[in-house]
């Protein structure tokens, strides 16, 4: 099993949180360093430093880490246009050496929108507007150079379009697309997606979505099996019951234990990986977990991971 970190910057984290979360990880062994896009803190608490753009981050990210691969769960299509969006992308590809990853969804948290002068249509629209972003962006990165892209759509019209730069990786970085949608969301990912992600579930909730996604890639005549099962979860882990309880309060209110106990990776290392083969290929069939780091400040909770669970799985 795959274990990624995963951070929620906008909870209160500056650039250079996020670079020793990234260089720590890389250190340690972990496969990749990915980060929220949200412009606008989730719940209760301070609100400071001030919530960090998510492509600038990774791509200074890219220029000072070697290994690590990076990318965003997910990026918000209500934020951006689909043709900056594949530019921006690919030169963060570029910086990287070809290590980035493009997690990208329909956007859903209102406030956000509301405090940032960001349109926020209507759930439907949110969706028809992802399904052209995504043809566009895989348009715009499979173009080949010399040629011109052009698009005709119901929300987003490109001419003539050179489809530069291209991205390092071939044809192009890998697209994640996620979410516990029953229909449009395991579509889009069985026509566009190297990665299907499901959040914070229970593993029982995983294994019936990840069927859904499954079915749907073969109905699109894909091999279901060359699409990436994954989870997002949050962990809290500690040597004892004194340290895990420790590290739940410092994760605020994003980290309740009985929650984390049904739908996250809490307890001891050991506990920590029976969870883990609950949710991996023997159980809800994840062979990749991204794991929700919430106090950026203690890197001594990835070396214990690093330590005590990576060697066994």
């Amino acid at each position: 099993m795959d274990l990624r970190i995963f951070v929620e910057p906008q909870q209160g984290a500056s650039y250079a949180h996020q670079l020793a979360v990234a260089q720590a990880a890389e250190r340690l062994g972990f496969s990749a360093f990915f980060r929220s896009d949200h412009y606008l803190r989730i719940g209760s608490g301070s609100p400071l430093p001030g919530p960090t753009d998510a492509w600038t981050t990774l791509a200074a990210i890219g220029r000072e880490t070697t290994t690590i691969r990076l990318g965003t769960l997910v990026t918000s299509a209500t934020f951006r246009l689909p043709g900056p969006l594949a530019l921006t992308v690919a030169q963060a590809d570029e910086m990287s050496g070809g290590r980035v990853e493009l997690g990208i969804g329909a956007g859903w948290y209102a406030p956000e929108h509301e405090a940032y002068g960001i349109p926020f249509p209507p759930v439907r629209e949110r969706f028809d507007r992802l399904a052209e972003q995504l043809a566009i962006i895989e348009g715009l990165w499979r173009t080949p150079v010399g040629d011109t892209f052009t698009h005709h759509g119901q929300h987003y019209t490109l001419t003539d379009s050179p489809g530069l730069p291209k991205p390092v990786q071939d044809p192009h970085p890998p697209i994640i697309i996620g979410g516990s949608g029953r229909r449009r969301t395991p579509e889009l990912a069985a026509r566009h997606a190297a990665e299907f992600n499901l959040p914070f579930a229970a593993p029982a909730q995983a294994a019936a979505q990840f069927e859904v996604v499954r079915e749907a890639a073969a109905a699109a005549g894909r091999d279901p099996a060359g699409l990436i099962c994954s989870v997002a979860l949050t962990l809290c882990c500690g040597r004892d019951a004194a340290e895990v309880g420790r590290r739940a309060e410092r994760g605020g209110d994003m980290s309740n234990l009985d929650t984390l106990r049904e739908r996250g990776l809490a307890g001891s290392p050991a506990e920590v990986l029976d969870r883990l083969a609950a949710y991996g290929p023997d159980g809800a069939g994840a062979s990749r977990v991204y794991l929700q780091i919430l106090d950026m400040t203690d890197l001594d909770h990835l070396a214990l991971v690093a330590e005590e669970v990576l060697p066994h799985l």
